[in-house]
């Protein structure tokens, strides 16, 4: 923790360096507001990260709080200032010398505003994204099945028991076939969030609603919270699959455990070949919950024709959607690898800080459709 101290007072005190001498320049108070806001931010930010280790809630929810809005905007005062670098080369380069006090000035701004941009966005509930997915061969039976996708919600310090309220209801509110939640659902142990889980005993389909663990699972306490969601009524599919018969067709549905779940328990290692084994090849449709997106390499030779993903939350906000390609194959939406449609949720809550920035919230509503 020292050394995380240690890292942000740093990096606060590289912006501070950067802007508040021009600042100053053209405004004092604008300066000393920004000096406040940087040794505030500096103080507050380690709080998101470790304030449920060190005080008792509900203190350190407040604190969490505190510091994950501290965390996303820093992020972007931290970027914006780093641009403004490479701008002002530029500046000096054609002579604009006035560039220096008036970005000064607009980055604090554009970053406060973007802040509260992402904390609208993040907080408000996920609209619903129709998409429709085309199967070769697709028996009209199941032309039109349709799948309600939820990911990455992060129970946890910011988001408690109404907001998994609501999205309980907008998912219910569809009507699906199946509900599909793809991981990523919790960021804490089973005794501290349970009551703030427990509304997702009212998802209501004809076939059924289907989980598979991600690595927020993995942080927080996986077996337990394991035996937590089958004791609300969700059937967690653990390099297993489940046969659905819908109008006299079959449907495969397989769920994995989370592409790293062996750097914690070798048992639980990802095997989308083993989710398959025993299924029936003659079903229409063979459909693979996984949370990672880069498990579709594995996905695609086991012959599934379709993977639904979650994990990148689309960047969640900007620039870091840039980063997330650096690190999954996909990073939003429904792309194809060969056979294999892979459909990537941007997520349908967040993680850390609350905010989202040209990476909106989803809770989606997919309809099989014959190709």
């Amino acid at each position: 923790m020292l050394r995380l101290y240690g890292l942000v007072v740093l990096l606060h005190a590289w912006v501070g360096w950067r802007l508040l001498p021009d600042l100053a320049a053209g405004t004092a108070w604008a300066a000393a507001g920004l000096a406040a806001w940087l040794v505030l931010s500096a103080g507050l930010l380690p709080m998101g990260l470790f304030a449920r280790r060190y005080a008792n809630a509900p203190h350190a929810d407040r604190l969490a709080w505190a510091g994950l809005v501290a965390m996303g905007s820093f992020s972007s005062l931290f970027v914006l200032t780093f641009l403004r670098e490479a701008g002002l080369l530029a500046a000096y380069a054609l002579g604009w010398f006035q560039f220096r006090a008036w970005s000064a000035a607009a980055v604090p701004l554009i970053a406060l505003l973007f802040t509260l941009a992402g904390l609208f966005n993040a907080r408000r509930l996920a609209r619903v994204k129709a998409v429709d997915i085309s199967i070769p061969g697709l028996p009209p039976a199941l032309h039109g099945f349709t799948i309600a996708q939820i990911t990455d919600i992060h129970i946890g310090p910011t988001i408690k028991r109404p907001y998994v309220e609501a999205i309980v209801d907008a998912v219910n509110a569809l009507g699906a076939d199946m509900i599909a939640v793809t991981g990523d659902l919790v960021d804490g142990s089973v005794l501290q969030l349970s009551g703030h889980a427990e509304p997702l005993a009212r998802l209501a389909a004809r076939h059924g609603t289907y989980f598979v663990t991600g690595n927020h699972e993995y942080y927080s306490g996986a077996e337990a919270w394991i035996a937590e969601l089958r004791r609300l009524g969700l059937r967690v599919l653990m390099n297993e699959h489940v046969v659905l018969e819908h109008e006299g067709e079959s449907l495969v549905v397989a769920g994995v455990t989370d592409f790293n779940a062996h750097n914690y328990d070798e048992a639980h290692r990802s095997d989308p070949a083993a989710a398959m084994a025993g299924a029936p090849r003659h079903a229409a449709v063979r459909m693979l919950l996984a949370h990672q997106p880069r498990s579709a390499f594995a996905a695609e030779p086991a012959g599934f024709h379709l993977q639904l993903s979650g994990h990148t939350h689309g960047g969640q906000f900007w620039p870091w959607n840039y980063m997330v390609r650096l690190q999954q194959p996909f990073t939003a939406g429904l792309r194809r690898l060969g056979a294999l449609w892979v459909y990537t949720s941007r997520g349908t809550g967040y993680w850390g800080p609350p905010k989202r920035l040209w990476a909106p919230s989803e809770i989606t509503h997919l309809r099989l459709v014959a190709g």
